[in-house]
Formats: C-alpha cells, structure tokens, sequence
C-alpha cells in the first residue's frame, strides 16, 4: 500500500512541477516548508494533541536507496532535513507519535532540493553602473540569482543564464560578487564570492557653443578620475575628428564650421589608465548672421516684410524692429517674416538674427525704415472770412506734404496739396463739407484721421419784403434759403429792439414804435452753425405817432380851433370832424388848425391823424365836439289878444328849448319852453319890442339869435257903445286910444253884417235894419295885416219901432269872450 502511494505522490509531483501537495488523513495535522537549499528542506507543523514525538522521512523520488529521517520532540513543532540532493524531489512524511509509540497523525508533502551551488569564472566592470558575471551552468537551475554586496548594502538581479549583469551599481566602487541557482523548489546557497570594481562614471557634458566657429564643452569632476578624453568630428562624418586630453573640467573646440552638426564624445579614465564610460553629446554651432537684409513696408497694414538670405544650420530667425524703447517682434523658419503694428511717423531700425539649438547668430546691421506719416492732428476747420475756408493742422513727423481733401455735400470734392500746414477753400454758405488730412512720405499715405465735417453759416434772405399790415405791424416775407433751420427776424430801433423767430419764411414783426427808424434783417440759423451774422439790412420807417388832442376851442361861429401834442418829425396832421352833417378837415404841420364853416346844431367826433412819407398814424382818440344850436329861421309873433303875443318859429338844429324874449323900456316878456312856440303876456299894446331868442342844445349850448323888432298892435277902443241915431241909422261910439288911428267897426247880425271906418271916436251905419241882435266890434286899423280880432265884442240888441229903428239894448260881451 506504500508502494502505490508512493507512486501516485511521485506522479502528481511530476505533474505539476513540484508544487508543494499537503496529504493528510482527515486528522487536522499537517506540514509546511518555509526554505529550501539544494542539500536541506526546511519544514515546520503545528503541535498535535497527544503527541510526545514527532518522525519526519524524506524519501528521494526519483533516486533509489536514498532516504533522510530525522527525530523530533513535543516542544519542537519544525526542523531541518539535511544531507539531501540537489535538484531531487522529495516526498516527506511527518509523523505524530505518542508516547507509547502510536502513530497518531500523519501527513506527506511533494518537494524539490534547489539545484546546486554555481561556481564563478570570471567577473568585470564594463560601465560603471554594472558588474559582469560568468559561469558554468548548473543543472535542474532555471534561474540565477546574480548578488553585489558594498558594505551592508546590496543589489540582487536574476537572470536565466551566463553572463550576467548586475545594474544600478554605483561607480568606482568595489563589490563583492555571489551567484546562486535556483529552480521551482527554492535557491541554492551562495556561491564563494569574488570582487570586482565598476569603471570610472563618465563625465557629463555641458555643451554650448558661444560663436558661430567655436564649442565650450565643461563637466563636473569625476570620482576617483585622473584625466579626461574628449573628442569633436562633424556628424555627417566630414573633416577630421578633434581629440584633446586634459586633467581639466572645460576645453573650447575652435575654427569650427557655423552652423553645422557637431558629435561630442568625452570619458574619465583612472590613474591606471583605465576608461571609464563615455558620453556622447551632438551639438551644433550657432548660426553665422544672415546676410542681404530686405526690408519692403506695406503702408496700408502698417507692416514691414523683411528678407533675407538663408544661413547654414539656422533653424529659425527672429527679425527686431527697435525704435526707442518700443521693440517689435516677429520669428520664423523661412527666409521672410511680417513685423506687425508698426506705429506711424516712427524710425525703425531692422535687424535679423538666426537661430538654432546651439544658440544665436550675431545680429545683423540694422537697416533704417520710416513708416508713413501719422495722420495730421488739431486739424482746425474755420471760416476766416465768408465764403473762405481755412484749414489748418499740427505737422507730423516724416510728413514731406500733405493733401487735404475737402468733399461738400452735393458730392463735389477738391483737393489741396501742400508742404505747408494750411489750406484755403472757396466755400459756398449753407453747405456740409466733409475734410479729411492726410501726410505723405516716401513710405506713402498716413492713415485715415479724423474725418471732419464743416458746415457753413446759412445763406441770408437776400431779397426780403417788408410790408406794413397795420402802424405797429410789419409782415416779413422771404424766400428760403439753403442751410437755414431756422429764421430770426430783427428790427433794430434806437431804444428797442423787436425779435421774431420761426422756421417759416414769413415772420410778423408788431408793437413797433412808431415815427421810429428801424433797420430790419433777416438772420438764418442752423444747428450746426449758427447765425449768419453778414446778412444785410433795410431801412424801415414806422408811421407817424398818433396825435394827442388837448383842447378844442370856439374861435368863432363855425369856428373851431384844435390843437394837440405834435409828437413827429416831418409829419402833417389832418384834423377831421365827423358827423351826420358830413366831414370837415383841417391841416397843418404845427400842432393846430382851425376847422370852419362847421353847421350849427350838430355833433361831431374829431380826431387826428399824422402823415409821413412812412405812411399814416393811427386816428388820435376822438373827441367828442357839439356847436350851438342852430337859430331857427322862420320866426312868426301873432297878437292874441291886446296882452297876450303867440311866438312860434321854425326847428332850430340842436336845439332843445328855446327861450325867448320880448322887451322894452315899458317891460319884459319872457317864456322857456321846448316847443316851437310859445304865448308871451303882459305885452303892451302899441308898443316896439327887440325880439330875441335863445335857442340851447341838451348839453346846455346856446345860441342867442336876434329877430327884426316886433310892434305891438293899437290898443283896442275902449267905452263901445251903441246910439240911434235916426229911423234906420246907429251911431257907434268909443274911446279912441291913438287919436292918430282910424277904427274899424264891424256890426255882425243875422240879417247883415255892417261895416265902417273912422278916424274920429265915433262912426255911423245907416240902413241898418231892425229887429236883430248885433255884435259889436271896433279894432284899431293896422297897415301890417288883416284886422284884429281879439279887441272885446258886445251884443245889443236893436229893436224895432215901426219899420224904424227903435231901441238898442246893451246885452252884455260876446260868450266867445
């Protein structure tokens, strides 16, 4: 049963290599191998409980009659089997024995010795960061372990065969070198060592080269170095390789070619004249200067494109463009570059220098560049005189001329070219004229400036109308004009002034002073400009001021004298009385006149006017003016009766009552009335009166009018009476009054009526027949008309006696008296 065991534990070892297989009866004992040399296997395994012993056995799988076994007590749970065979498997059992000798547990593992131990021919030093080893392979080993030992510090590296190297040792260094095999089952012991030294570190190169012919090549010092080896040859493998030896830490390599590819190599050796590593470095030296700078000036970018021929070995180049302390920049790797935002009116001075790894050429010569002119500033556009255009402006560096362009704004456009700093254009009034400025050089045109724009003062009405709509008012009338927003009219007089503004080509001009001399202009005006302020001017004289009437005065009859305050110069004053009787005038040029042949008994308004050859004043205030009433022309004075007078007369214009008058030295008689007539008393019968009459207006005028003398009549007889005388004939009888008057007797009856006339105090009628009643009437006979009729009237009645004449009977007064 053994047997077989054995068997299959040396099939499954074979199987998988020798991995490590545990094997245990379901007793929870087991065994493990922590080390593993070619000649020993090192195992350890829990305590077991019950156990007084331990029994290992190491039994060779593949070698006949070879065995290891090996005792141990209860207290130590791992141990050591030696004397075994390198490379060999290996299969160990492990026993838990009781005290009695019963095998308690048990438990079997699968292990391979570790192949046996290398032996070193020979190592050395080729870098000084390695060691080298060689050495005879080692059956079963798969691979090595390859250790260098400085002191307590070590490094291991394995490799898989001879020869082999151990890295990232230190230079100059002296180590002690060990190998060991190994395979799946572990690692053999170290072999004896040997020792071995790492060559000198090379030096580091630090390379530059400080010309376009030459190379500066420096390093630290090395450790444990006694000199140094360095060498240059062109890396295209041209020319002839420079070598120079030197116990020095810098050499300089001289007369080389510029620009051209340089191989570096330098090493240390030791004071055996051992090399140590190398160093390898590729340089370059610097470029020589580019030659035939070409400098071309784009005056519309404000950018120089410079040129130049290439140079050998540059990579790139860079082109400054220096004025002052203002540097402009721009690289490349061709043989042209754009410098960009050169500034106007400036001086550069170009220069090109090349570039590689190894550093930069010289610059070359600096080539002078202008750039165009700035545009021209405190450009000033002014008129400094109508219709004369100035603009001037500050000069600018490098500007040779200038040229000022001035454009209006129906399109037309004229240029001045000048060296000096000024212009002067033709400029019509009420244009917009756009202006530009610009400097020229060799460089060409400066850039665009500022653009101005200038607009011209308005034109001036230049045919304006001036029409007075009433004394005080002028209406203003234009045509328009270019340029004009606006209008201000302006009347300028000694002590005033009067205004007007409006867009519309008209303007009112009112509460002007009259009798006054005004110069009026019409002024235009734009936003942008202004006033016009050469617009011409025209005279206007206002009308006369309004006279001022002070006082109306009667000089005679129809006879009116008017006076005011003449307040004009070189003006005539027309006086005018208005009224339903018509108009009156007067005229002077003083400051009164005389209206006549005004109709009585009549209102009138008068009011005064001054003319000029400016025109004519306004009416003066009316005044309001009345003459007397007008006497009435028809006067009539009837006699009543013996005392009582009727005046009556005609209308007398404008008048409303009338008072008239009779007198004489016997007395007055006077009556007030607003009739046309009027009944005076106590008038004295054969007497003259003076007639007069007063005729007075509503206002209280009066006009006293004297009428032809008026006569009372004779005095009516007085004592009538009536005598027969005969059969048929009657005598009347009275007093005369005036014994130089003849009498009237009228006997009135109704069977006839008898008259007769007498001088004497008495008359006789004869014939007269009987039986009636008569009335009686005797009246003084007048010459100036008809007979009176208000002289008294007595009836009497005459009676018959017979065919006779009988008695006359006094019957009393007539009932018309």
């Amino acid at each position: 049963m053994c047997g077989a065991k054995s068997k299959s534990l040396i099939f499954i070892g074979l199987l998988f290599n020798c991995l490590e297989v545990i094997f245990s009866a379901n007793t929870g004992f087991s065994m493990s191998i922590y080390d593993v040399t070619s000649q020993s296997i090192y195992l350890r395994w829990p305590k077991f409980s019950g156990a007084s012993s331990y029994r290992v056995t190491a039994t060779a799988v593949n070698t006949v009659g070879h065995s290891s076994l090996a005792h141990f007590s209860d207290v130590t749970l791992k141990g050591t089997l030696t004397s075994l065979i390198p490379n060999t498997i290996y299969a160990i059992q492990a026993e838990a024995i009781d005290k009695n000798g019963i095998i308690l547990a048990e438990t079997q593992i699968m292990q391979s010795t570790a192949p046996d131990i290398p032996v070193i021919d020979q190592v050395y030093s080729k870098l000084s960061n390695s060691i080298t080893v060689e050495w005879r392979a080692v059956p079963g080993a798969t691979s090595y372990l390859l250790t260098a030992q400085d002191g307590d510090s070590f490094i291991e590296t394995a490799v898989t065969n001879s020869p082999g190297t151990v890295m990232g040792l230190k230079p100059a260094t002296l180590y002690r070198i060990t190998i060991r095999s190994a395979n799946s089952g572990g690692k053999s012991q170290p072999s004896p060592f040997r020792k071995a030294k790492t060559v000198l570190a090379a030096p580091i190169l630090s390379v530059s080269s400080p010309s376009c012919d030459s190379i500066a090549v420096s390093w630290k010092a090395v450790y444990m170095a006694a000199g140094f080896s360095v060498s240059l040859i062109r890396s295209d493998g041209l020319g002839r390789m420079l070598k120079e030896n030197t116990t020095n830490t810098s050499l300089i390599f001289t007369n080389l070619d510029p620009g051209t590819l340089y191989t570096i190599k330098a090493y240390a050796w030791n004071v055996n004249g051992i090399p140590g590593d190398d160093f390898t470095y590729n340089q370059r030296t610097s470029p020589n200067a580019p030659a035939d700078v070409q400098v071309a000036f784009n005056s519309g970018t404000l950018r120089a494109i410079v040129s130049w021929m290439p140079t050998e070995g540059a990579l790139t180049y860079s082109v400054t463009a220096s004025s002052g302390l203002l540097k402009l920049n721009c690289s490349t790797s061709s043989a042209s570059c754009t410098v960009p935002s050169l500034q106007c009116g400036s001086e550069y001075y170009v220069s090109v220098t090349a570039y590689n790894d190894a550093g930069s050429s010289k610059p070359t010569d600096a080539v002078s560049l202008k750039t165009i002119p700035c545009a021209p500033v405190n450009v000033l556009v002014e008129e400094d005189e109508p219709g004369h255009l100035l603009v001037s402006w500050s000069s600018v560096n490098f500007g040779h001329y200038y040229v000022v362009f001035v454009k209006s704004d129906d399109g037309l456009e004229v240029h001045c070219n000048t060296s000096h700093t000024q212009c002067h254009f033709q400029s019509d009034c009420g244009f917009t004229y756009f202006i530009s400025v610009f400097a020229y050089n060799k460089a060409g045109q400066s850039p665009l400036g500022d653009l101005f724009n200038y607009t011209t003062a308005p034109c001036c009405p230049s045919d304006f109308r001036a029409v007075f709509v009433s004394s005080d008012t002028v209406q203003v009338t234009w045509a328009p004009v270019r340029g004009a927003e606006m209008y201000q009219t302006r009347a300028v007089g000694w002590s005033s002034v009067v205004l007007c503004n409006d867009t519309a080509t008209a303007c009112t001009l009112s509460a002007l002073q009259c009798n006054t001399h005004y110069n009026i202009t019409v002024y235009s005006f734009s936003e942008a400009r202004g006033s016009n302020t050469s617009c011409a001017s025209k005279c206007l004289a206002t009308a006369p001021c309004s006279p001022e009437i002070k006082n109306i005065s009667k000089e005679a009859l129809s006879v009116i004298s008017v006076h005011w305050q003449a307040n004009n110069e070189e003006a005539t004053y027309i006086v005018t009385a208005r009224g339903e009787a018509g108009l009156w005038h007067c005229t002077s040029s003083g400051n009164s006149c005389t209206l006549i042949n005004l109709p009585c008994g009549s209102a009138f308004s008068v009011s005064a006017i001054a003319r000029s050859p400016a025109g004519q004043s306004l009416p003066s205030y009316s005044v309001p003016l009345e003459t007397a009433p007008c006497c009435p022309n028809d006067l009539i004075l009837t006699q009543v009766t013996q005392s009582v007078t009727n005046i009556s007369w005609s209308v007398g214009m404008g008048a409303q009552t009338y008072e008239t008058t009779l007198e004489s030295p016997k007395g007055q008689a006077k009556c007030h009335t607003l009739q046309n007539y009027c009944l005076l008393g106590c008038i004295t019968c054969s007497t003259n009166y003076t007639v007069s009459l007063k005729a007075i207006s509503e206002t209280g005028l009066t006009s006293s009018c004297t009428y032809q003398g008026y006569s009372s009549s004779a005095c009516c007889p007085s004592g009538v009476k009536l005598y027969r005388l005969g059969s048929n004939d009657i005598r009347v009888y009275w007093r005369a009054s005036d014994e130089t008057i003849n009498y009237n007797t009228d006997l009135h009856g109704s069977k006839g009526n008898f008259t007769c006339t007498s001088g004497l105090s008495h008359c006789d009628i004869t014939e007269i027949p009987c039986g009636d009643v008569y009335t009686v009437v005797v009246s003084p006979v007048t010459d100036k008309g008809p007979q009176l009729t208000f002289c008294p009237k007595k009836i009497y009645s005459v009676t018959c006696s017979g065919s006779s004449v009988g008695m006359v009977i006094y019957r009393g007064k007539s009932n018309a008296e």
